[in-house]
Formats: C-alpha cells, sequence, structure tokens
C-alpha cells in the first residue's frame, strides 16, 4: 500500500489500482454522509480530484494518486457511506483504476513513511 500528503491510499494488484482515503482522513472528516465515486471509464491523471466525500464537518475532494482508467466506482458508498470510516483501508476504497503508468508509485510513501509524515502534521 502506498500513501500520498494529500492522504490518499493506493493498493496495486497487476495493473489495476484500488484507491481511497487513509484512516487519518477518514478521523479527520469525522462521520462521512455522502460519497460521490467517479464512473467507469472516467479516465483521471495523477493528483487531478477524482472524487467527493463529504461528512459532518467538511466537504473535500478526493485526489487520483495514479493516472489511468477507472473500471470501476465503488457504488456501495452511496448508499452506506459510514463504511469509509469503519474500514477505509479496506472496504471503504473509492474506485479501482487501472494504471497506465506503474512508475507513478514510486513518488509516493509507504506505510512507514506516511506514518512518519503524518507524525510531523
Amino acid at each position: 500500500m502506498h500513501f500520498t500528503k494529500d492522504h490518499e491510499w493506493v493498493r496495486l494488484d497487476g495493473d489495476i489500482a484500488t484507491v481511497g482515503i487513509s484512516k487519518h482522513a477518514a478521523d479527520q472528516l469525522g462521520d462521512v454522509v455522502f460519497v460521490e465515486t467517479p464512473e467507469a471509464g472516467k479516465t483521471v491523471a495523477q493528483k487531478d480530484s477524482f472524487a467527493v466525500v463529504e461528512s459532518v464537518k467538511a466537504a473535500s475532494d478526493v485526489y487520483a494518486p495514479v493516472s489511468g482508467e477507472v473500471i470501476e466506482g465503488n457504488d456501495a458508498l452511496a448508499s452506506a457511506p459510514e463504511t469509509v470510516n469503519a474500514d477505509p483501508e479496506g472496504e471503504g476504497w473509492f474506485a479501482k483504476i487501472r494504471v497506465s503508468d506503474a512508475s507513478q508509485l514510486d513518488a509516493l510513501m509507504d506505510r512507514a513513511a506516511y506514518d512518519a509524515f503524518l507524525a510531523t502534521l
């Protein structure tokens, strides 16, 4: 699993990246009440906004940690947005993206580096 400084995570399986927000981000948002995930077929570029998450505290854009084509949005979040709080780095994923440039992962943080980054906040 890799992380961005904007608190997104990405897990690669072959050329398919599953993307979501970190536990830290979910905790900071508080109770998630709405999630808008991207449609399959949408092309995203690394660092572009591709989803929206709203909580009782704030609305936030979610940024693509890698470039590629969305092959699936997590439609279950529309009726159960609280899944993002309950399991942000598992069932609370936002999208699956067919990665166009796997080398983009090299610029992201692993868990240890992300934890060290969080300690500076």
